[in-house]
């Protein structure tokens, strides 16, 4: 069973009970996570309040350089790194690497902290009198991680809290906490001081335990808009700072105009890459016009049939599992609830998969989605192709706008006036132009709007910097003593 990692050791948690963590390629259980709570919770806390001051007091050039050793580390072990990662959550070795790549840019990023968290001066605001602001770390920050990428998301805060002058807790993904383990143990041979960085374990008492301790000035989150709103709810009653990222339903416009050779392939990556497990992935294409969707579905639907699912560690493999048998049964659920609904199955995922070990589907397309359709309004978290046809550019906004989602939309096309418009219109909060999925790199910030981000400041990037720290402004003024000078 795994340990906690608390002022500078692996320590056993309180919790009794275990979740197990399995392989999702093979359902092999590969280790335990033990479900703590508050009193683990407290530890955490306690070590990275005792650990401030200390922190806080070392100069910002000093403590990033931990994380410029950090980095090189992370790039040794990167291949490792990804391996793990496919063992535990079941994505290709190629999709792993990528996220430990994303990972590593957080924490180059994060070592520009000298430069990120400047203030600013103004001489005279008044006759003789100055005034200045500078940026300062607040304590002990805390962000709750989830299972879809075990490397990348933890990554998107803690580097920058640390940087900025904070202490920080984590908590993993109970089902895939073994990569962040990994990096924990670079980050111990990076020379980090003990309590500045801890790891506790557990569901949803060690989650309430994080959103309401007293010692956590601010809490980070990443998963489903239910509890999304309710670490939201739950932290801010707290007097928190809180940025909540929750789901996502992200539609791809299609333009007749369109490179489909390249739209096409783009649209079905970004929507079957890591089997659909991500907040990025696209998920309605809505195609502008017959001569769109005819062009769209005859090469997405060639595509699909054509990816090999399999082990994310063979190297042949085009496509991995899923997390889980609920998470597959949910999705064969949704699939089966949009045929009666009316939509068309074009290619049947669920078809050639149960006689294979673990949780697997392949990718399904369907068509004639329509936006009443639960498939078409509810995020799927999984390997589903929906094909839709809107009448103009100005319909496809529109049913774009009409979700309650937030997070990112794309238009393929080769119009600058239409992307121009598109841009202009759509509600979401990052943007795609011919781009299947828009992430933000780590030097800009990330996060939805609507129901797919609560919270005021976004992650990662220089939101980073205003999330972390509080601005301080002093106004100053001497007074000549003549008798000196």
């Amino acid at each position: 069973m795994i340990k906690n990692f608390i002022n500078g050791q692996w320590t056993a948690s309180t919790g009794r009970d275990t979740v197990d963590i399995v392989n999702p390629a093979t359902g092999e259980i590969i280790n335990k996570t033990p479900m703590g709570g508050s009193a683990d919770v407290d530890a955490a806390v306690q070590a990275a309040r005792a650990a401030f001051p200390a922190w806080r007091q070392t100069p910002v050039i000093d403590r990033v350089q931990p994380l410029f050793r950090l980095k090189t580390l992370m790039e040794a072990a990167a291949g490792d790194l990804a391996k793990q990662i496919t063992l535990e959550h079941g994505k290709t070795l190629t999709e792993a690497m990528g996220s430990v790549r994303r990972g590593i840019q957080m924490v180059e990023t994060a070592c520009g902290m000298p430069t990120m968290m400047m203030g600013d001066i103004l001489e005279d605001i008044a006759p003789g009198i100055d005034s200045q602001a500078v940026r300062r770390p607040m304590g002990v920050f805390a962000a709750i991680a989830p299972f879809n990428f075990p490397a990348m998301v933890p990554m998107w805060f803690w580097p920058f809290a640390i940087a900025a002058g904070n202490t920080f807790v984590i908590k993993p993904s109970e089902r895939v906490p073994l990569t962040q383990i990994k990096v924990f143990e670079l980050m111990v041979e990076a020379g980090l001081p003990a309590g500045v960085l801890n790891m506790v374990h557990g569901g949803k008492e060690t989650v309430d335990a994080i959103c309401t301790h007293p010692d956590i000035k601010g809490v980070s989150f990443v998963g489903s808009t239910p509890v999304a709103k309710h670490v939201y709810t739950t932290s801010a009653t707290a007097g928190k700072r809180v940025q909540s990222l929750g789901g996502a339903k992200n539609f791809m416009v299609v333009m007749p105009d369109a490179v489909m050779d390249k739209a096409a392939p783009t649209a079905l990556e970004s929507i079957i890459g890591c089997a659909g497990e991500r907040c990025m992935a696209g998920s309605v294409v809505i195609n502008v016009g017959d001569e769109a969707e005819q062009a769209i579905t005859e090469r997405i639907v060639a595509s699909a049939k054509a990816i090999r699912v399999g082990d994310g560690l063979l190297p042949d493999t085009d496509m991995g599992p899923v997390i889980s048998q609920a998470a597959k049964d949910r999705i064969k659920g949704m699939i089966q609830r949009a045929l009666d609904e009316g939509a068309t199955l074009l290619v049947d995922g669920r078809e050639g998969v149960d006689d294979m070990p673990g949780y697997f589907l392949k990718p399904t397309v369907l068509g004639n989605i329509t936006p009443e359709m639960e498939i078409a309004r509810e995020e799927v978290f999984g390997p589903v192709v929906m094909l839709a046809k809107a009448d103009s550019l100005d319909a496809a906004i529109e049913w774009v706008n009409s979700s309650p989602y937030g997070n990112t939309t794309t238009l393929f096309t080769t119009s600058g006036a239409a992307a121009r418009h598109f841009c202009y219109e759509v509600e979401p909060a990052m943007l795609g132009i011919n781009i299947g999925v828009p992430a933000p790199m780590a030097f800009f910030s990330f996060g939805g709007s609507k129901q797919s981000f609560f919270g005021d400041i976004r992650a990662h990037g220089k939101a980073s910097v205003d999330f972390y720290t509080q601005s301080v402004v002093t106004i100053h003024r001497w007074i000549k003593d003549s008798s000196i000078w």
